[in-house]
């Protein structure tokens, strides 16, 4: 496998499931790799071998950088809006019915849908150049499909701050602060020591628990099929405005 195809695979270690995705456009992804993404994550929940997930994305140094700008830019109407941005939504809904705890381990910076993947996850671990952004606002449109799994953790008042500041890099302590990562670690490798001795531990408790757990975490978001469907409309229809038009093409 070449280190510059873009990838989405599963390995599964002492019954942890690690589900690592790539692209080599600082791990922007495209509409084929999330669609990807959600089933494997769909699989893997339903997977007996696996008891624990770790989400982690391939690189050094960019965790997600959201969607595929390339695919954005091409945009031309309201119903490719709809699935284009539909792509993470359908990516944190697999996460949230997943009936498995997943870890979050974010390496670098990430932006945008990546801020909602992290979101999404259960548990999340990361390092200290894991600044965050949401930077949707800038070219017309704003998160609106990750807005829900973002508040979540972030809070509302967290959410609209780095919302509405739309050009900022929020560092990975302010994340940790507001409850987005749990833990902030000096480098990469102190990072994958701590995600697999803490996904190590959770096999050891018993999976109907965690289970039952989880559906008590995520009580009140029955609703997020739906929702997010409506947000990804939302975004579909103002990429198609001419403020994002003309924005989009000083991008290009």
């Amino acid at each position: 496998m070449s280190e510059q195809q873009p990838y989405v695979k599963l390995e599964i270690e002492n019954q942890v499931g690690y589900i690592e995705f790539f692209h080599p456009a600082h791990n922007s992804l495209p509409g084929n790799i999330l669609a990807e993404l959600a089933q494997t994550i769909t699989d893997a929940g339903n997977n007996d071998d696996i008891k624990v997930i770790v989400l982690k994305s391939g690189g050094d140094r960019t965790f997600c950088a959201g969607a595929s700008f390339n695919e954005l830019i091409n945009i031309n109407d309201e119903a490719t809006g709809k699935v284009f941005f539909s792509g993470f939504a359908n990516v944190i809904n697999a996460m949230r019915k997943c009936p498995k705890f997943i870890i979050g381990r974010v390496q670098g910076k990430t932006v945008g849908g990546g801020v909602g993947l992290a979101s999404a996850t259960d548990y999340c671990m990361a390092t200290k150049f894991a600044a965050i952004k949401l930077s949707e606002l800038n070219i017309g449109i704003g998160p609106f499909v990750v807005g829900p799994a973002v508040q979540r953790k972030l809070g509302l008042s967290g959410m609209s701050q780095i919302a509405i500041d739309a050009n900022t890099f929020y560092p990975a302590d302010w994340a940790k602060q507001k409850g987005l990562f749990t833990q902030v670690f000096e480098t990469t490798e102190e990072l994958d020591e701590a995600v697999k001795a803490f996904a190590q531990n959770l096999c050891s408790y018993n999976p109907e628990a965690m289970k039952e757990m989880k559906t008590m975490f995520w009580k009140g978001t029955e609703d997020w099929d739906a929702l997010l469907a409506e947000r990804a409309i939302i975004s579909g229809r103002l990429v198609l405005s001419e403020f994002t038009k003309e924005t989009l093409k000083r991008f290009k």
